[in-house]
C-alpha cells in the first residue's frame, strides 16, 4: 500500500468501523484497570489510563480515545481532549515513574479541544507542562499513533523514545482543514493540503521523525484488526527489550537527542 496518496490513507484512517484503543487495549494488554480523573477539575472521556500487564510485564497504558458511534463520540468529545485530559495522562506518567512501569501511548486524535471551557482551564498550558515533563520522565515511553496524530494535542503524548505510526496514519503539526483553511483560507482543500504536507508515516520516517512503520492489514486496520494488534505488540515487545536495558542517563540523553535530531535541513549558498 505505498503507493497511496496521504488524502487517501487520511481516508483510511477515518473509515467507519476502524479500531479504536477500545478495541486494541483488550487484545494488547491483560488485566486493563482504567484510573480517572486530574485530581484538579475532572475526568476528560477523551483519554483514557490505567495499568495493565503486557507480556507479563506491568505497564502504564494512556491512550486517546475514539468513538465507533455518535454516542461513543460524544462521550469523548470526538477524540479530542480538554486539559484535564492531558493533566490526567500527566498525572499517570509520574505514577508509573514511580513504579518504574514503562509507559506505552496510543495516540489517535485530529487535535486537541479548541473550545472556550478547554482554554479557560488552560489548555495550551497544559500541552505545554505534558511535553516538557515526559521529556524527563525516568521510565522508558513507548508512543504509536493509530490514525490521526494532530498537532500539540498529539505531540502532548508523542515525547517518547521510540514513536511508531500504523502504515496508514498521519501525525503532522497541524490538520490538513487546519492547513487549508489558514494557508488558502479554504477548508475544502483538505485533500490537496494533505498531499503535499508530508504527513504520512513513510514521509516521516525519511525525515527521522517516526522510528518504525507498523504494517496493517490489507485494506487497513479495519478489515483484521487482530492482525494489526499483532503488528503493534511486535514492535511495542521490541521497543521495551531496547530501552529497558538502558541505563538512566543513556535513556533520558537518547529521549533529548532524539528530538534535537528532527528537522534535517541543508544551508545553501546565495548566487551572484
Amino acid at each position: 500500500m505505498t503507493e497511496l496518496t496521504a488524502s487517501q490513507r487520511m481516508d483510511i484512517v477515518r473509515t467507519k468501523g476502524r479500531p479504536t484503543v477500545r478495541d486494541y487495549i483488550p487484545m494488547l494488554f491483560d488485566d486493563f484497570f482504567e484510573m480517572h480523573g486530574d485530581r484538579l477539575f475532572g475526568d476528560d472521556g477523551a483519554i483514557m489510563g490505567g495499568v495493565a500487564y503486557f507480556k507479563g510485564m506491568p505497564v502504564t497504558v494512556i491512550a486517546q480515545v475514539k468513538g465507533s458511534t455518535l454516542e461513543e463520540n460524544q462521550q469523548c468529545n470526538f477524540g479530542m481532549p480538554h486539559p484535564e485530559g492531558y493533566r490526567k495522562a500527566l498525572r499517570l506518567a509520574h505514577q508509573a515513574e514511580k513504579f518504574h512501569r514503562p509507559i506505552i501511548c496510543l495516540v489517535d486524535t485530529a487535535g486537541a479541544y479548541c473550545g472556550v471551557g478547554a482554554e479557560e482551564r488552560g489548555q495550551g498550558e497544559a500541552i505545554a507542562r505534558s511535553i516538557m515533563e515526559f521529556m524527563e520522565i525516568k521510565t522508558p515511553v513507548i508512543s504509536v499513533i493509530l490514525g490521526e496524530g494532530g498537532s500539540g494535542g498529539a505531540l502532548a503524548m508523542c515525547v517518547c523514545d521510540e514513536l511508531a505510526m500504523l502504515e496508514n496514519a498521519i501525525y503532522s503539526v497541524i490538520s490538513p482543514r487546519g492547513f487549508a483553511s489558514i494557508l488558502w483560507k479554504d477548508a475544502s482543500r483538505e485533500r490537496e493540503a494533505a498531499d503535499i504536507m508530508h504527513i504520512t508515516a513513510h514521509d516521516l520516517t525519511q525525515l527521522h521523525v517516526c522510528d518504525a512503520v507498523i504494517e496493517e492489514s490489507e485494506g487497513g486496520a479495519h478489515t483484521d484488526p487482530e492482525q494489526t494488534a499483532e503488528n503493534i505488540s511486535e514492535f511495542i515487545f521490541d521497543a521495551l527489550q531496547r530501552n529497558l536495558q538502558k541505563g538512566l542517563d543513556e535513556l533520558l540523553n537518547g529521549r533529548y537527542n532524539r528530538f534535537r535530531a528532527i528537522g534535517e535541513f541543508q544551508e545553501g549558498t546565495a548566487e551572484g
